[in-house]
Parts: structure tokens; C-alpha cells; sequence
């Protein structure tokens, strides 16, 4: 299990914790689960292989030690003695947090401050010493069935109206696939230059779309952003659903890495490198 100091640094190194701080509402009296322990405790739930319910999360910081449970504020001093964070401490502090990342009118796609969130971390999870080791990237997208899907009659509402149906594989035949509820989690990774020397394959982006959005045009714009983010974008690695595009019409936005004639020379590159690993 990855330790909670290495959770800590890379979140403070991605400074996204003070930023989301500045944007939430302030209350009458202050909370104690500051934004910095919820994103740790969250870090530590999924490092835990534990599921993805807000209960890990609490559970994840209140069985911590004690001396990090008091540094990260999970116990407190109140005026009748020591507070340990409650579930609905936990809960609120993650509503208010998910209504300023989130859009007036969910679509299934993440609003802009969210995706921000999500890069930032990302690219402070990946050591400062390996961060020009690559410019290029493999990218694929697999499914992400959600903890809720609509009843199979009737109403079409659940608990989680951004998800949708989608189609997946999961190793059946190429005539076979199986419907899904929930998303399209799509990542970018990093992988050696041509001809260059290995490289840890570390996720550089990722994002997560409803299965009713492409997945391509849905991660096209993370990608395109990077130059803007002084990360150079060399070759993207992808197979065949990136290329089965029309050409003119469906082509996602990349200057070079997802034109046709390097998609064919990307894929054969993509091939070479799965088989020598």
C-alpha cells in the first residue's frame, strides 16, 4: 500500500487543495475536514483496493494513527475534549466540494475546473526527475460501470442520472459484447520514444466521460492541452478505434498524432511495443 506521506506530496505539490478551499463557501463556524485530508483520504481508499464509497473514505482517515489523525485535523479539541470527524462531516465537506467542481447542468462530462483538478494531480504524481524522460503517450479507454443503474422497467431515473449504457468487449468474441452502465474512463500513459531508451509507465492524464459522449472527442481536449501546460506532446500510441474515424468530419482535433498516416505508424509502434514487453 502506497503511504499516506507520499498521498500528502503529492497533493500539496499539485496545489490543488488551497484552490478548491478559495472557492467553497464559508460557513459560521470552520470545518474541521479541510479539502487536503478529504483528497488523502480518498488517495489512501482506492491505494487500499478498498471500493469507492465516501464510508471508506472516513473509515480510511479515523483508523489512521493518532498522532496523523491530529495532524491531518480528523481529531480536533472541542470545548468538552477530543473530536473524532463524523460520516456527516465527511459527507458535507465532499458536497460542497462536489458542487464547485461540478456544472449547473451534469452532461456526463467533467466541468473544466474538475478536469483541472484531476491533471494536477496526475502530473505531481509523476517524479520531477522522469517528467522529460517521454513525450509520448499510449492511450486507450476501458469501461467504468457505476455503482448505480436505472431499475430494467419503467422509470429510466437511479441515483447516478450522468451515467448511460454503453457496449463493452470483456475478452467475448469480436461478434459479442455486452452492455455496461456507467462511463468510458479514458488515460493517457507514458511509453518510450521510438528508438529510445525505456521509460516507467506512469498515467500522464486521464479523464472520465458518460458512454452517451465519444470517448475520443471526450479526451482529445486533455491531450491537446498539455502544450499549453509546457508538457511537449509527441507521439499518442492508440488502436484501432482512434483511427476508425472519418478522416475529414470526426477527426479530433491533434496536429499531428491522431492525423491518419501517423495513427498507422503509431499503431505498428503500439504493437511492437506490447510485444516486447
Amino acid at each position: 500500500m502506497i503511504p499516506l506521506a507520499a498521498f500528502e506530496e503529492i497533493i500539496d505539490a499539485s496545489g490543488v487543495a488551497p484552490q478548491i478551499e478559495a472557492i467553497l463557501p464559508i460557513g459560521v463556524r470552520a470545518r474541521q475536514l479541510t479539502v487536503r485530508t478529504l483528497l488523502a483520504g480518498m488517495c489512501l481508499t482506492q491505494a487500499d483496493g478498498r471500493p469507492a464509497h465516501l464510508t471508506r473514505v472516513h473509515q480510511a482517515l479515523t483508523t489512521l494513527g493518532e498522532d496523523d489523525q491530529r495532524r491531518l485535523g480528523v481529531i480536533t479539541d472541542w470545548k468538552h475534549g477530543p473530536h473524532r470527524l463524523t460520516y456527516r462531516q465527511t459527507e458535507y465537506t465532499f458536497g460542497l466540494v462536489a458542487d464547485a467542481l461540478g456544472k449547473d447542468e451534469p452532461d456526463g462530462l467533467p466541468s473544466g475546473p474538475l478536469q483541472a483538478v484531476c491533471d494536477g494531480l496526475l502530473e505531481a504524481s509523476v517524479p520531477g526527475q522522469l517528467k522529460d524522460a517521454s513525450r509520448s503517450l499510449a492511450v486507450d479507454w476501458t469501461d467504468l460501470e457505476s455503482f448505480s443503474r436505472p431499475p430494467p422497467r419503467g422509470t429510466s431515473d437511479c441515483a447516478d442520472p450522468e451515467a448511460s449504457w454503453g457496449h463493452r468487449k470483456n475478452n467475448l468474441l469480436r461478434t459479442q459484447d455486452e452492455l455496461f452502465y456507467g462511463y468510458h474512463l479514458s488515460a493517457g500513459v507514458m511509453v518510450p520514444e521510438e528508438n529510445g531508451p525505456a521509460v516507467p509507465e506512469l498515467a500522464r492524464r486521464a479523464t472520465a466521460s458518460s458512454c452517451r459522449h465519444d470517448p475520443v472527442r471526450a479526451f482529445a481536449p486533455v491531450l491537446t492541452a498539455l502544450p499549453g501546460q509546457q508538457i511537449p506532446l509527441g507521439d499518442i500510441l492508440d488502436d484501432s478505434g482512434y483511427a476508425h474515424r472519418d478522416a475529414q468530419r470526426d477527426q479530433p482535433p491533434m496536429r499531428r498524432p491522431f492525423l491518419h498516416g501517423d495513427i498507422v505508424q503509431a499503431q505498428a509502434r503500439r504493437r511492437s511495443f506490447l510485444h516486447n514487453r
